[in-house]
């Protein structure tokens, strides 16, 4: 496998990282509060960065999502990507992908998801009823794609009638909402297997998310730790600080590397599903203590509701339980080894 990324991939997450350090400041953010940051949307799709994701695949936009968790930048990027982007353009039909990716690409169409599925959403005859406690980002969405008890996919417009979204406030600002459907119109997207096979996606992308979430957090840990002294010398000089921050970083590597692993099959089309929960797992375990190393860090300050780390420590925590936490993502991944064919094979020569 080849984790290099392509020169597209390295354009594409250079620009990215110059418009996130430039406009997703603290100031800013701290003024976004709950909800999302429109300027930012707007660069970001006038530079191509949402349309450059069906280029670029999985892993180039794991990459332009670690960008984004470095700055913790408050909009639907993932979420549109992953829920918008990727599906239709793997799963849609010609007139699905021609109304709705160039719209995407031009963040006239923003995208969420009602994932994972927990069967609390029926489809019949193409309309859906149910409820989706916490959509993320859906106070900003057009279109949710929601998997029904059947794990089929269906996109339903949040202006349709039967459909009734309200606020959530979650642990992270993702400008979450409630989703109830009473009957609502939906299109149809995909076939059998594309809810796993998005399912894996999502976890993958938001792991690549998490590792730039945890490496701002260590990032700002460091800055914190180098500057501020105590009898004399700066923290970082500290052995239990350097081996704090020794840990987080090997930690954030560790996710790192298998959202990229992850996503590299993917775009591969070779089997992905355990990797994905690999990664997933990862994310919300190293993840949780990257992300409460970096608070730790700065001691008292790390205590400051108002710090910039403190958004990072949000973000990962959000992170940890989205998509799965990790007592629930090792079963999942238990049983996917257990139930696969390698392992029954193993079983039977054991046996015999």
């Amino acid at each position: 496998m080849d984790f290099h990324p392509t020169e597209e991939q390295a354009t594409a997450a250079g620009l990215a990282a110059r418009i996130f350090s430039d406009l997703a400041t603290h100031e800013r953010l701290t003024e976004a509060g709950t909800g999302s940051d429109a300027e930012l949307w707007k660069a970001l799709t006038a530079a191509g960065l949402i349309a450059a994701v069906e280029e670029t695949g999985l892993l180039g936009l794991v990459l332009l999502l670690e960008e984004q968790g470095r700055t913790t930048a408050q909009v639907p990027y993932a979420a549109t990507c992953v829920y918008g982007i990727l599906p239709v353009a793997a799963y849609g039909s010609p007139e699905q992908r021609g109304r709705l990716l160039p719209a995407l690409g031009t963040g006239d169409v923003v995208a969420t998801g009602a994932f994972p599925a927990r069967g609390r959403i029926t489809a019949e005859g193409g309309r859906l009823t149910g409820i989706a406690p916490v959509v993320p980002w859906l106070r900003d969405a057009t279109h949710v794609l929601v998997p029904d008890a059947d794990r089929s996919l269906w996109l339903v417009r949040t202006d349709a009638p039967g459909v009734r979204t309200s606020p959530v406030e979650t642990t992270a600002p993702w400008s979450a909402g409630r989703l109830a459907l009473t009957g609502a119109e939906a299109e149809r997207l995909g076939c059998d297997g594309a809810y796993e096979d998005t399912l894996a996606a999502a976890r993958t992308a938001f792991a690549g998310l998490q590792a730039g979430v945890c490496a701002g957090s260590l990032a700002r840990a460091v800055e914190y730790t180098s500057t501020r002294e105590q009898f004399g010398r700066p923290l970082s000089t500290n052995q239990g600080v350097m081996l704090r921050a020794a840990d987080a970083y090997m930690d954030t590597e560790a996710i790192r590397v298998t959202a990229y692993e992850a996503a590299w099959r993917i775009d591969q089309g070779l089997p992905a599903q355990e990797h994905a929960l690999t990664a997933a797992w990862w994310a919300s375990e190293a993840g949780k203590r990257v992300v409460h190393a970096g608070q730790h860090l700065h001691g008292g300050m790390g205590a400051d509701l108002d710090h910039p780390v403190h958004r990072h420590f949000l973000w990962g925590r959000q992170l940890d339980a989205y998509l799965g936490c990790g007592s629930e993502l090792l079963a999942e991944l238990g049983a996917s080894i257990a139930g696969s064919p390698a392992s029954a094979s193993t079983a039977e020569g054991e046996q015999a």
